[in-house]
């Protein structure tokens, strides 16, 4: 159906600039402008939030289940609504949905359940995300070691055949993974990141030379930075091009860490949540201690949602509110490269924001098909 709709509020971040008593008119689903209140034809239907923030949609490219379903454990339509649903009500309006180092029947069962939600016209989940199982088992965190391995090229094309257009990003160890390999991957247009991985500096760097983009939460589970062996960590500062993921809940990463990496990776520097859920069956039986999650004892994921990371890299890792947002939503899309239709608001992009209050609790999430 067809409007033009006026979306008024005391202030728009539009991604490049913070504007007040601005609106976002809207027609036929897309942006045509954003112009102070005072502009707007007054015969245009209007909608008033109030005191409150607008934003781009969040995006979350590491998140593993919500609600009870993990989406290892329960690989289906329904883990995937439940998990849209809550990313939805934290202001986050796309995710990739995560798998953590398992058997390949699982993440054949996965790959099914997005295709299956993406049939029914499912919103929100924009393809897999699979963490492992070619990582470094030195650096293994909460991965189980049983199905760790250092692939063949016809292993991996097992994989990403079957996933072909699901896969969106695999993080891998690099020295466990032959050029050929990382190559065919890129070549395929699946996002590669490095991570659980104990690569020196240079294996690293050769990595980040030959074209992979990413790197999967920096500090944990890799190579640190030492100062006879930079390792990882040492590489994610010091390649020009090198977009790195950070865990932004305090306890993954203390908040000076978080301070120091933001210093020098500036808008290379992205949040994910990790988070997981509530589950005593499958490889990962994650347990709530606190705020944070637990599988055997070792640190498994996080309770995070993306507002929470934009509040707590406000308060405690002295980021601006306006860069704390971008490292929400602007810079994983473009680590997607999907800054033409994600990540702002601006004339030509969808009409999907995000509502705040003050306190960076998400009042609304608005988008063609939800007003809720």
């Amino acid at each position: 159906m067809s409007y033009r709709i006026a979306y008024t509020a005391n202030k728009i971040f539009t991604g490049t600039a913070m504007l007040h008593n601005h609106a976002i008119l809207a027609d036929d689903g897309l942006i045509e402008n954003i112009l102070p209140v005072v502009s707007l034809d007054e015969n245009v239907k209007r909608k008033d939030f109030g005191d409150v923030l607008l934003t781009a949609p969040l995006i979350d490219l590491q998140i593993y289940g919500a609600g009870g379903r993990l989406l290892a454990v329960y690989p289906d339509e329904k883990s995937l609504q439940v998990l849209n649903d809550h990313c939805r009500r934290h202001g986050t309006g796309y995710c990739l949905p995560t798998v953590a180092t398992n058997k390949y029947d699982v993440f054949f069962q996965c790959i099914d359940a997005v295709r299956t939600y993406w049939n029914a016209k499912g919103k929100g989940i924009i393809g897999l995300h699979v963490e492992g199982p070619w990582i470094n088992p030195v650096k293994c965190g909460a991965h189980t070691e049983e199905c760790i391995f250092s692939p063949t090229l016809k292993q991996v094309e097992e994989l990403i055949d079957y996933g072909k257009e699901v896969i969106k990003m695999i993080t891998l160890a690099p020295e466990v993974c032959s050029e050929e390999i990382i190559q065919l991957l890129i070549s395929r247009g699946i996002i590669v990141s490095l991570g659980h991985s104990n690569a020196t500096y240079e294996q690293a760097m050769h990595a980040l030379d030959s074209g992979v983009p990413a790197i999967t939460h920096l500090y944990n589970a890799m190579s640190p930075l030492q100062h006879r062996a930079p390792g990882l960590v040492g590489a994610a500062f010091a390649h020009p091009a090198a977009k790195a993921s950070i865990v932004a809940d305090g306890y993954h990463v203390d908040y000076p860490a978080i301070r120091i990496a933001k210093k020098i990776m500036g808008d290379r520097l992205f949040v994910i949540t990790d988070a997981v859920t509530e589950t005593g069956s499958g490889l990962y039986p994650h347990k709530l201690n606190g705020e944070k999650y637990e599988s055997n004892g070792i640190l498994s994921g996080s309770a995070l949602t993306m507002s929470k990371a934009i509040k707590n890299l406000v308060e405690n890792a002295d980021v601006s509110l306006e860069e704390a947002i971008r490292m929400c939503n602007l810079y994983p899309a473009k680590v997607l490269n999907r800054t033409d239709n994600l990540g702002l608001l601006h004339p030509g992009y969808p009409a999907e924001f995000a509502v705040f209050d003050k306190d960076m609790h998400c009042i609304a999430l608005v988008d063609n098909d939800h007003d809720n």
